[in-house]
């Protein structure tokens, strides 16, 4: 389909991030799953039940369109995903992985945060008011997930995996630094 006009595009990218959130339902009771941190499934929970108010606040915004949320995957989610799928396949120490975890929720957030931000400028400019406060409700909730996500990172996961990591390197040293033990002889 060709798209000549604003409100095309507005449409096509709400059709794009619709199929985004649509995946994410998907992946993040995988993710809640494999969190080591019960602060982090946590999060991932919560995110869970906002991403069900983005879908139906996306609903809304169709139904007052009168038009369909059918529309292509959306490219760059799948693949975003994909890369954290990948990371749950890993084998890794569970405090890393929950660094992993939050690394890729963030890129996934920061993907959203940018879509959500050029869909209110359309909403605006198009004049679609209704929209623009569901679309910026949306944004708001968007940026605090990824605040919430840099301050669980920096306040307690990254600081495990960081310690584990020292504990890990102290182990190895003392053992390298020990004497050999001797055997019995026959």
């Amino acid at each position: 389909m060709k798209v000549t006009t604003l409100q095309e595009l507005y449409v096509e990218e709400l059709r794009d991030v619709y199929s985004a959130e649509n995946q994410i339902l998907k992946a993040l009771p995988k993710m809640a799953e494999a969190a080591d941190s019960d602060e982090l499934r946590a999060a991932f929970e919560e995110h869970l039940e906002q991403t069900n108010e983005h879908v139906a606040r996306l609903d809304q915004i169709f139904e007052s369109l009168g038009t369909t949320s059918k529309g292509k995957k959306c490219k760059g989610m799948e693949g975003l995903l994909e890369e954290g799928k990948e990371l749950l396949e890993e084998d890794m120490d569970p405090d890393v992985l929950d660094c992993a975890m939050i690394a890729a929720a963030q890129r996934v957030e920061h993907y959203e945060i940018a879509v959500y931000g050029c869909l209110c400028t359309y909403a605006k400019l198009l004049g679609r008011d209704e929209d623009l406060d569901l679309l910026g409700q949306t944004l708001d909730e968007e940026k605090e997930t990824d605040e919430s996500l840099t301050d669980l990172a920096e306040s307690s996961i990254n600081l495990e995996a960081a310690d584990n990591e020292e504990e890990s390197e102290d182990k190895e040293e003392k053992a390298a630094k020990a004497p050999p033990k001797k055997g019995k002889s026959r």
